[in-house]
């Protein structure tokens, strides 16, 4: 039975860690915001008074009746991301590109490069969503790759220590032709073109590329399968399943700043005496009322989108479908929900006075990265109704 209740010591660390993020908040958020140029440090001055959180989350394993590690990670950033977005206690070592290695990886390399921060290099700057039309080219010349293009809004891509980058072997041949490649940071050809400035989640570095006749050791290529597949998809459909690791933590991360938005939101109506009452009909509300309990109504369902797609993961059942729903769902949710938010407080809504407007602004993502709302809605279909990519087009 699907069950995403928690038990006390999960619940204590909820509790924890939302104190932890309130004083992220109140110490961090803004000034990272406004200082989009500054890179956060590798530790928080306040690290320290949170060391107890660590054992805590693993004494998690040792506890009957602690929720299962996937939908807990989901639980705690809809639960807890409050307004930091990306602001930790500490450095995380791991990104996108990570969770590529991972899922498609050797044993040796995610041993070689496994404990390094890499970033995931796929959006070019005439391809964008469709990530089969990508245009940077790798050909092997002896024992090295050889690549050449140019790679934009690369996720960290200042503070990471490599790059995992996607290339066709052979425009023609489509996806079966795409591969990637571990790049490091230092390679000759790598060249970072700019960091950009964005309208949301500005204290994360967002990177531009360029790749100049860029030579990696042959066993660089990811997976180390070099032929080029016959059979559509290839590696290009074992790389897309990355995406299903990923996913749900975007609707994750939106939701859980849209609820942090509807916080404030519900705690600064309640001052002016605007509460909902739910024993009351819709009739007798006001339209106030009826717009928090629309507000609550993105929060939860996108969050339940959410949970159900960790639970499959955490059970090892496939979750495609699910992952886009809830990458889908929490974009909707973000992109409404947000906007709603700013408009329940008002002209106070957006000013800097509270952070709703940046819980807006940083949430918008949402929608748009690692797969658009439109993508996600293809991806849903063909899976809903059995089609291929060529039926939708």
């Amino acid at each position: 039975m699907v069950d995403f209740s928690i038990n006390e010591h999960d619940q204590k660390v909820l509790d924890e860690t939302n104190l932890m993020k309130k004083m992220i908040d109140e110490k961090y958020v803004r000034y990272y915001d406004i200082h989009e140029e500054e890179l956060l440090p590798p530790e928080l001055p306040e690290a320290n008074d949170w060391k107890h959180l660590e054992p805590m989350l693993a004494e998690r394993g040792k506890k009957d009746g602690t929720t299962k590690p996937g939908t807990f990670g989901m639980l705690r950033s809809i639960e807890c991301t409050g307004s930091t977005g990306t602001i930790a206690l500490r450095a995380i070592a791991g990104g996108l590109g990570n969770a590529a290695l991972r899922a498609q990886g050797t044993k040796e390399q995610q041993e070689k490069w496994g404990h390094l921060g890499l970033a995931m290099a796929i959006t070019e700057p005439s391809c964008g969503s469709d990530s089969k039309a990508i245009e940077t080219t790798a050909h092997l010349d002896g024992d090295e790759w050889v690549l050449n293009g140019e790679k934009i809004f690369v996720t960290s891509g200042i503070k990471c220590k490599g790059l995992v980058v996607w290339a066709t072997l052979d425009r023609s041949k489509g996806r079966g032709a795409i591969k990637s490649f571990i790049v490091m940071k230092g390679t000759p050809g790598l060249e970072l073109a700019k960091k950009e400035h964005k309208l949301g989640i500005r204290v994360s570095d967002t990177a531009a590329f360029v790749l100049k006749d860029c030579r990696v050791p042959r066993e660089n290529l990811l997976g180390g399968k070099e032929e080029i597949a016959a059979e559509k998809g290839g590696d290009f459909k074992g790389l897309m399943a990355t995406f299903n690791m990923t996913r749900p933590g975007v609707g994750a991360g939106g939701t859980g700043m849209i609820k942090h938005a509807s916080k404030i939101v519900i705690a600064e109506l309640k001052k002016e005496g605007v509460e909902v009452d739910w024993e009351q009909g819709p009739a007798k509300r006001s339209a106030l009322q009826e717009k928090l309990i629309d507000l609550e109504a993105q929060i939860e369902s996108s969050a339940l989108t959410v949970y159900c797609a960790a639970w499959l993961a955490d059970s090892g059942k496939p979750n495609n479908l699910e992952s886009s729903v809830a990458k889908n769902k929490g974009g909707d949710a973000s992109r409404h929900g947000g906007l709603l938010a700013v408009e329940l407080l008002g002209a106070v809504g957006i000013t800097e006075d509270h952070l709703v407007e940046k819980d807006w602004r940083d949430a918008r993502i949402t929608d748009i990265y690692e797969g658009t709302g439109e993508i996600n809605h293809l991806i849903i279909a063909r899976a809903l109704l059995n089609y291929t990519s060529s039926d939708l087009m």
